[in-house]
């Protein structure tokens, strides 16, 4: 059983996941065409020349103690135009469960700096050998499971399920890079339970009536929950 948590501590961790990517302001220094800085530095025709739209030392600095979310980007960072890489930081307080989520267009390294977090990865078919006690419920389909503590990282392969769980009664933290400046996120339940209901019900084999459908669609909204069993050994 899992339960829902505030939605602030939510963006806290989803920094590391669904549609953060629009909440910071972008840096804008617009030029006589209008374009933006990020614009600009896409369409510079030399990695050089983009130094020249960076003239400030402080363009090449992110603070992580003051930016929030902290996730830069290509768009809140324009630094990052052109390296093929971003990162992002998080904490995980006790018991949270990330939702399951993908990135589109990067692979991540997740390390864990503090605490212990519980990581899975649902790769594609076919990627195999399966161990016996990898997917009780689907025996071809391969789930990938670790117990990192700090110092320990685990890699999520670009388009691959993951989700993370904090199973203990401490706070953890993490820090995520990312293969592109601009790594994109998809949230699978919300994604999927947007659907209208008749097609839900046929993807679902008619196992699902309506209000069933309307509960799963509720929870979804909130995105992040809390693991029942681990609240009650926590005293939370």
């Amino acid at each position: 059983m899992i339960s829902k948590i505030p939605p602030h501590v939510f963006l806290a961790i989803m920094a590391l996941s669904p549609a953060i990517h629009a909440a910071p302001r972008p840096v804008t220094r617009e030029s006589p065409s209008g374009l933006s800085l990020t614009q600009q530095l896409t369409l510079a025709d030399t990695a050089a020349d983009r130094y020249a739209l960076l003239p400030n030392d402080s363009d090449f600095v992110y603070d992580f103690n003051t930016a929030s979310p902290q996730l830069p980007n290509r768009k809140n960072f324009p630094a990052l135009v052109g390296t093929g890489v971003s990162m992002a930081t998080a904490s995980f307080p006790a018991c949270v469960v990330a939702p399951v989520h993908i990135h589109p267009r990067a692979t991540e390294l997740f390390l864990v700096t503090s605490g212990t977090i519980q990581t899975t990865l649902i790769p594609e078919f076919g990627a195999g050998p399966l161990p016996s006690t990898s997917n009780t419920a689907n025996p071809n389909t391969r789930i990938i499971s670790n117990t990192l503590t700090a110092g320990q990282m685990t890699v999520f392969p670009q388009g691959g399920f993951h989700l993370q769980i904090n199973p203990t009664c401490e706070n953890a933290t993490a820090a995520a890079a990312f293969s592109s400046d601009d790594e994109g996120v998809i949230a699978i339940v919300p994604s999927l339970v947007s659907l209208n209901e008749g097609l839900l019900q046929d993807v679902f084999g008619q196992s699902l009536g309506a209000e069933e459908i309307g509960r799963v669609r509720e929870a979804a909204k909130q995105g992040l929950a809390l693991m029942e069993e681990c609240k009650k050994s926590c005293g939370l």
